[in-house]
């Protein structure tokens, strides 16, 4: 072979070579471009549905049914739990005042005396009268059936003893009311009173708190009216330390509405621990109304279309698409309006990947607190 036909023969072997690298072996030429395309979307199509059957993993929480709440929050003022203004029962001159303004008291503790020397000397008389009325009637019965005395003598002795007794217990009444006693444990407060002014029953001494617990009334709409009631949880709060809230509970609620707020009074009682609180503050006050109850979800669960909200469900193994209706937000969940159960698992990651009727492998199941 000559020379010229030798490098004829290298150069078309190696077009066929390039050919073969590029298009593939053996070299035929497609009718068209179209055919080329028809290849190339059946391999996607084949390869999108080997997708479609593996199952797609998924991360899920149970459904919760929990009650709307509604939160009522209001300005509440405070008075002691028991309170009282101190007046004497009789007039006369101050003798002794025996407590200072803030100072607390215990029950049956002598406050204030009044000048007591008349009441004192009334009833040492009537126990002397007491006294000979008893040794008289005694000196009648010892005689009795001897006929020395009628019996109608002996039965006005015994009359005539039951009279100074009266007296005597009249007399230590009037002597008890020139001093005025605490009826309760408590702290004292300021007083105009000092020794030697002469007061009546209408001057007022001083009050008497018993703040080991404070009551705290506030108003509340009509429109909760029959949904709470006594026991009801509240948190109390000063307007200083909002972060900080007291709970108590609602002891008493009021018989009427008012009809110009249209609103009711309540009173929640509180404790007052380590006495931080006074009588006459003012709180903010927090309560909890619950109404219906609806499903609970994760708010991350909860998608938006163009049909509106909806969550993803894992049902038989398959994604369920279900539309909800928002309720109300709370705290990272939300509460809807869906046809969902208690304990149904609802997607909280993976959701990007859903589609309807697509098998789904749950990862973790977790609970909602």
């Amino acid at each position: 072979m000559s020379l010229i036909k030798q490098l004829a023969l290298v150069a078309v072997l190696c077009v066929a070579g390039i050919a073969a690298y590029r298009y593939g072996w053996p070299l035929v030429a497609p009718a068209d471009g179209r055919q080329a395309a028809s290849s190339s979307a059946d391999g996607q199509a084949a390869e999108r549905r080997r997708g479609e059957n593996r199952a797609t993993t998924v991360l899920v929480e149970a459904v919760e049914l929990r009650a709307l709440r509604t939160r009522i929050e209001a300005v509440g003022t405070a008075r002691a739990y028991r309170s009282v203004t101190l007046h004497p029962a009789a007039a006369g001159e101050v003798a002794a005042v025996r407590f200072a303004p803030d100072q607390i008291v215990r029950r049956g503790s002598v406050l204030l005396e009044l000048d007591s020397r008349r009441e004192k000397l009334a009833v040492d008389l009537a126990r002397v009268r007491a006294e000979n009325a008893r040794q008289l009637l005694s000196r009648y019965e010892r005689s009795a059936g001897s006929g020395a005395y009628a019996e109608s003598t002996v039965s006005d002795a015994r009359s005539d003893l039951a009279e100074a007794e009266i007296a005597l217990r009249q007399a230590e009444v009037a002597l008890s009311e020139r001093q005025v006693i605490a009826p309760f444990d408590g702290f004292v407060g300021l007083t105009e009173i000092d020794v030697g002014d002469r007061i009546g029953t209408g001057d007022a001494i001083a009050t008497l708190d018993d703040r080991a617990s404070l009551l705290v009334g506030f108003s509340v709409p009509e429109l909760f009216l029959g949904r709470i009631g006594k026991g009801h949880p509240v948190e109390v709060a000063t307007w200083a330390a909002r972060e900080q809230p007291i709970t108590g509970e609602i002891v008493a609620l009021d018989s009427r509405i008012d009809p110009v707020s249209r609103s009711f009074t309540a009173r929640a009682r509180v404790a007052n621990a380590g006495d931080a609180f006074r009588p006459g503050m003012s709180f903010a006050v927090t309560l909890d109304v619950h109404g219906s109850r609806y499903p609970l979800v994760p708010e991350i669960s909860v998608r938006h279309g163009t049909e509106g909200a909806f969550v993803w469900v894992v049902r038989e193994g398959a994604a369920e698409r279900v539309p909800v209706r928002i309720v109300q937000r709370q705290e990272a969940t939300v509460l809807v309006d869906a046809a969902l159960e208690e304990g149904e698992p609802v997607v909280v990651e993976g959701i990007q990947r859903l589609r309807r009727g697509l098998s789904v492998t749950v990862a973790t199941l977790r609970q909602s607190s």
